[in-house]
């Protein structure tokens, strides 16, 4: 039986962090009874009413909080179509859960969760190929960024309903990938050239921040990465590749000062300690400054979205 999912039918949410918070807030501004399940309801609520309170005073928007319900526990009286997962990267976590979702809620809800490098094939073992299974990653914060990557087995049906659902009621410009995304091997790939770079010592942590803030991060939110280089002249940027590939890092390994940072314990702004360190003010600043980025950078993006087509100088 095929399952239609509605803007305004319940949906059961389930995670921790930052992400859940603004993903919850994206749910809600489209209409959902959402229900929530965090194992930290005060860190929740804390992201929750920061988001809250900055969509009424930048963006004039208010929220339906009172469609939210916050459990301690997985909700079972609910009739749910659509179970939104975010977990820790651990394939035992997300197997462990999605079987528990199928125990209590059946075979025809859809199971849409985060996977960054789980395959859908890993993720099906030892369960039930009739479950109704997507890769469903985010970027945060969700409720501001057109970003949505949907991870599809053989059958598209059920990605294609939540793209349908995303793009009219979400805010969302998403895509469909099979049985893998894509999203994080391409930041991955510049990752690691990045901190091959810097291990090296041919650049600084600052010096790589720079060059990808001035010139990618300037272009990639009008036009990506294969039409940019269709405006700059793609036989260029073939030659020019051409050249660089074989110097390209091929490291299957962190590079050392990763490693540094993480056995150090480095949570980036979690914990105050990453590529940088920050004082608990300047924590408050950089997310108080990029929640008011994300509704600028909204705004300009909406004026230039994937297919623009507008005549230039022109109202």
């Amino acid at each position: 039986m095929e399952t239609i999912i509605e803007h305004t039918d319940p949906v059961l949410l389930i995670g921790e962090g930052d992400l859940t918070a603004s993903v919850a807030v994206c749910l809600l501004n489209a209409g959902h009874k959402l229900d929530v399940y965090t194992p930290d309801e005060k860190k929740f609520r804390e992201v929750f009413n920061m988001h809250i309170n900055a969509q009424e005073k930048i963006a004039a928007k208010p929220c339906d909080v009172q469609k939210l319900s916050i459990y301690a526990d997985i909700p079972k009286e609910n009739d749910y179509k659509l179970a939104i997962i975010l977990t820790p990267e651990n394939v035992l976590i997300k197997q462990n859960l999605l079987k528990r979702l199928v125990d209590d809620f059946g075979k025809n809800i859809i199971l849409a969760i985060n996977t960054e490098s789980i395959s859908l094939y890993d993720l099906q073992q030892g369960s039930d190929t009739e479950v109704k299974l997507i890769g469903l990653n985010w970027t945060e914060p969700a409720h501001t960024t057109f970003f949505l990557e949907i991870i599809s087995a053989e059958d598209t049906r059920t990605a294609e309903m939540i793209r349908d659902l995303a793009k009219s009621y979400w805010g969302k410009d998403p895509y469909i990938v099979k049985n893998n995304g894509i999203r994080s091997l391409l930041i991955s790939a510049m990752a690691r050239e990045a901190s091959f770079l810097v291990d090296n010592g041919y650049a600084s942590v600052d010096d790589i921040d720079r060059a990808c803030r001035n010139d990618a991060g300037y272009y990639l939110p009008f036009a990506g990465n294969c039409r940019y280089m269709d405006l700059m002249g793609t036989y260029a940027y073939g030659m020019v590749m051409k050249d660089l590939n074989p110097d390209l890092s091929k490291d299957t390994e962190l590079p050392k000062f990763f490693k540094q940072v993480m056995e150090s314990g480095g949570l980036g702004m979690e914990n105050n300690k990453g590529f940088y360190s920050y004082s608990e003010e300047d924590v408050d600043n950089w997310k108080m400054t990029m929640e008011e980025f994300s509704y600028q950078i909204q705004s300009m993006i909406e004026k230039y979205p994937f297919n623009y087509n507008k005549a230039p100088f022109t109202d």
